[in-house]
């Protein structure tokens, strides 16, 4: 048995940020707080003035922002409260019976009662990641078993177990929110603001494809607004209304509009 070294989850940005100086480089430059989201979200937005506003205005710890699942099946983290604490129970862990439970009204429309999907978009006080993480980070590891591969050193040959042969010591970055006495949740709209790029060129969902359809969406949106006319390369006016996703997936139907131009189609 032997201890070797590897990557800790996304939850190690905490103790990044205090042995890099970064954290102190902020307190140095009176920076209060940060906006932390997930690269792979082509939708972002950067610096959300609603949502850092939002969470300055009501002086929370922590904030969260959510959309709301599109189906049972979606493979992503639910935020839910517990004990007035905020927490994210990861897609893995949820139970069937959770994760198709739908509320009961008139409106027959199922949504989903744990339907606060985690995209993975933060705020976060620099005094909460001081004060009240980096204090606590040694008690919010957990203990993951994995099969992780190793190298037969007498042969050379790459061993890859069918049943797991160790344990990985892990965080993810909301494994911290119970820790807050003080925080909020946003809800935005998944066709504004989440585009993530998971799986493969093809594949029918998370994908590049998928993302490029919706930056396509979104930009077209945004210029209908402002009664722009969409042609052709021949001049020929299109119907915005007609086109379909394989027309916007197609490279002959791209549009995005640079956020050197328009922060959200303003």
């Amino acid at each position: 048995t032997s201890l070797s070294m590897a990557p800790d989850g996304n939850g190690g940005i905490y103790y990044a940020l205090d042995k890099s100086g970064a954290l102190q480089d902020m307190e140095n430059r009176n920076i209060s707080g940060l906006h932390i989201y997930g690269v792979d979200n082509v939708l972002t937005k950067a610096c959300d003035p609603y949502f850092i506003g939002c969470c300055v205005h009501h002086e929370v710890e922590c904030g969260n922002k959510v959309v709301w699942r599109a189906h049972k099946d979606e493979k992503v983290g639910v935020t839910v409260t517990l004990d007035n604490q905020m927490h994210v129970v990861e897609y893995s862990d949820i139970s069937r019976e959770m994760a198709e439970a739908t509320v009961n009204n008139n409106n027959n429309d199922n949504k989903l009662v744990y339907g606060a999907a985690n995209i993975c978009n933060h705020y976060l006080t620099v005094n909460f990641i001081k004060e009240k993480i980096l204090t606590e980070l040694s008690s919010i590891y957990h203990l993951a078993p994995k099969k992780i591969p190793y190298m037969n050193l007498k042969t050379g040959e790459l061993i890859k177990p069918n049943s797991n042969n160790g344990i990985k010591m892990e965080m993810f970055i909301f494994d911290i929110f119970p820790l807050a006495s003080k925080w909020i949740v946003m809800e935005v709209l998944r066709e504004d603001e989440f585009a993530p790029v998971k799986n493969a060129p093809l594949s029918s969902s998370d994908s590049p494809d998928t993302a490029r359809t919706l930056i396509t969406k979104q930009s077209i949106k945004w210029l209908l607004k402002h009664n722009v006319e969409f042609v052709t390369k021949n001049n020929e006016k299109i119907d915005i209304n007609q086109l379909n996703n394989e027309h916007l997936i197609s490279n002959d139907y791209l549009c995005e509009i640079s956020p050197l131009v328009s922060y959200q189609g303003e």
